[in-house]
């Protein structure tokens, strides 16, 4: 099944455990764009995952692409309600309760590498792109990546890819850090890597995620309050309204600085 139903919501995840391992699948493709009530059914399954034995999750995606963040050109633009709403729900994926290997295939693009970014690792193939392209956006990045990405590339390289936007393919996010393993099939990969986890003690494991991960959790909620604010600055822009207009048309963006 794609889709399942909780009471009146109908969620686009699924969910399969098999051994101590969760398939949880992202089912809007092509593109698979977010909003907070998937996250949290993201968050949902893998919780429910757990509690019936799961010891680790791989998160996939139906079609091209892993996943390309909001759909700015369907939903428009968001507000500071739903922008709180969404990151919170991000913090609590960044806190699950079992290790997260994101398969990426295709594109993570924007709000969906922090998608990415909020799961223990990564496994893409060479053909994968990566990209925070928030400043082609005229945007501010948000979904904590100001956190996250800078603690799996380091500073500077963070630095690069925020202010540049530029795309980065598999072989390169490996090099920097971006994705942990290449693999020609990212979901074969990703199930392999949450197989050696699930191979570890899991009482180990807990014990090593919550000291690697101290302090980021806390870092992560004060990070995306100021996102927030941010994006909600910038959205009222000219550049802004450039930016999504060239994004949606394909061509370049004509950005004046205000």
């Amino acid at each position: 099944m794609s889709a399942t139903t909780n009471g009146d919501h109908i969620s686009d995840i699924s969910l399969a455990v098999e051994r101590h391992i969760a398939l949880v699948e992202i089912h809007r493709p092509p593109a698979n764009y977010f909003d907070a009530a998937l996250l949290s059914d993201i968050v949902g399954a893998i919780t429910q995952a757990a509690d019936l034995g799961a010891r680790a999750a791989v998160l996939g995606s139906e079609g091209k692409h892993f996943c390309a963040g909001l759909d700015f050109g369907a939903s428009g633009q968001p507000d500071a309600r739903s922008l709180t709403e969404l990151y919170g729900v991000g913090r609590q994926l960044l806190a699950s309760p079992i290790p997260v290997v994101a398969a990426v295939q295709g594109s993570a693009v924007g709000g969906g590498l922090g998608l990415a970014l909020a799961c223990d690792f990564r496994v893409a193939a060479s053909t994968s792109r990566f990209s925070a392209n928030f400043a082609r956006l005229g945007f501010h990045q948000g979904f904590g990546i100001s956190i996250t990405l800078p603690h799996v590339v380091g500073g500077q390289r963070a630095l690069d890819l925020l202010t540049t936007g530029r795309r980065v393919d598999g072989n390169e996010a490996l090099q920097i850090g971006l994705c942990d393993r290449l693999d020609e099939d990212p979901r074969a990969g990703a199930r392999a890597l949450a197989d050696e986890l699930a191979s570890s003690a899991p009482l180990a494991v807990a014990a090593i995620r919550a000291t690697m991960r101290r302090g980021l959790l806390d870092a992560f909620a004060s990070m995306v309050a100021h996102e927030r604010d941010e994006q909600l600055r910038l959205m009222a822009s000219d550049d802004f309204a450039e930016g999504i207009a060239a994004s949606l048309a394909r061509r370049s963006p004509d950005f004046q600085g205000r």
